[in-house]
């Protein structure tokens, strides 16, 4: 079975709620600064994981690739928020698989 890609769109679409919600307080002046997580996130995403593991994984690259205290970061948030969005534009059943963009 061929690797999923997201389209631009969604990437541009998640790149844009990464960036609102901006943990580090850069996205004005770099609003490529969260794409490392881009990737991560479609993965864990597409494979149908909580809300719960999608809070874990913002919670660890807060603290261990940025450096950050992930208490007032509110990941728990953005992890619904996340999950949400997916809900939104993740494949129907009748598509074959493939998101909407």
């Amino acid at each position: 079975m061929p690797t999923w890609t997201p389209s631009a769109a969604l990437s541009d679409n998640l790149r844009y709620l990464l960036n609102e919600w901006d943990p580090i307080g850069v996205a004005d002046l770099s609003p490529d600064e969260y794409d490392c997580m881009l990737a991560p996130l479609f993965q864990r995403l597409q494979r149908g994981i909580t809300r719960a593991e999608i809070g874990e994984f913002l919670w660890y690259e807060l603290e261990d690739h940025f450096g950050l205290d992930p208490v007032n970061h509110r990941t728990d948030a953005m992890a619904d928020r996340l999950i949400a969005w997916w809900s939104a534009v993740s494949p129907a059943p009748d598509t074959g698989g493939t998101p909407a963009t």
